[in-house]
């Protein structure tokens, strides 16, 4: 098996003694040494031990021609080996060192119990996309897709913006507010729940308007099909907005026209095949545990 590894540098190396070191020789061992590793954790790694020949670097933008990717972080190292892999649809086995790790679905015992037979068994769990498009121009490190979320926010000024938003050439209303989220399924455990937008199950075929502080009570969240065409031309007072595509932030000018719609592939997530979706909220949000009483 060809395993692509991508993890995050700091957490990597923020791990107890010892445990990176379990991890590296278990990775060799399930792959025999047949290991790609992203270039930023290669260097990283290659300073500080001697690597196999067999160990490849991976630039981004290469494509990756693996069995497995395997990110080691949280969330945000998730969703930056999204990145990593775009549309080669390689599935991705998220093993969380972080925090909460909604979508890194093993813990570190989980990946170091994890044998050649379990790997065979993943659950393989194509994941909605969403292509962000602007009419103006953009930096060079602009990737247009977003597995989570995207948002636009006001920047530097304390008034609010305004996010005129059609669907499917429809107009449906301009969002007085601090922002405007637009989450995928999977991403509805981020930022659309923080703002008291719904969760929902990563197979939904939907996708979430929630605003962010809208100025109206009545502008809640709103579920529209996943197939939407969404666009959105944001007004400020200020000279530029926020756009954030799964954390990713860029400044845009005032006026700039956002689409946003499906992409034409999809992420692979694979999960354990012991877990499932109710038992992810269960361990991850802590549904049904009991109050500690003083």
């Amino acid at each position: 098996m060809r395993i692509f590894l991508h993890g995050s540098r700091r957490k990597v190396s923020m791990l107890p003694n010892g445990v990176f070191s379990r991890i590296w020789n278990h990775l060799l061992k399930l792959t025999g040494g047949d290991l790609l590793i992203s270039r930023p954790l290669f260097d990283r790694l290659a300073q500080q031990q001697s690597l196999p020949q067999s160990v490849c670097p991976v630039d981004r933008g290469d494509i990756i021609n693996a069995d497995l990717a395997v990110s080691l972080g949280g969330d945000g190292s998730f969703l930056r080996a999204a990145q990593w892999v775009g549309p080669s649809r390689v599935p991705i086995l998220g093993v969380n060192a972080g925090h909460l790790g909604f979508l890194t679905d093993f813990t570190l015992d989980d990946f170091l119990a994890a044998d050649s037979e379990l790997l065979q068994r993943l659950i393989l769990q194509p994941r909605k996309l969403l292509k962000v498009s602007v009419d103006c121009p953009v930096s060079n490190d602009y990737w247009p897709y977003a597995l989570n979320d995207v948002a636009m926010l006001k920047n530097d000024s304390a008034s609010m913006i305004s996010v005129e938003t059609t669907v499917n050439g429809s107009p449906l209303t301009a969002y007085q507010a601090d922002g405007l989220i637009v989450a995928t399924p999977t991403g509805s455990t981020g930022y659309n729940l923080s703002v008291g937008g719904p969760i929902m199950a990563p197979t939904v075929d939907a996708l979430l308007l929630s605003p962010v502080a809208p100025h109206l009570l009545a502008m809640r969240p709103l579920a529209v099909s996943g197939s939407a065409m969404l666009e959105f031309t944001v007004r400020t007072r200020a000279s530029q907005f926020m756009l954030s595509i799964d954390g990713r932030s860029h400044a845009l000018p005032a006026d700039t026209k956002v689409s946003i719609s499906a992409a034409d592939f999809p992420i692979i997530v694979a999960q354990h095949p012991r877990h499932d979706f109710a038992e992810t909220l269960r361990s991850k949000l802590l549904w049904g545990e009991r109050p500690v009483r003083q």
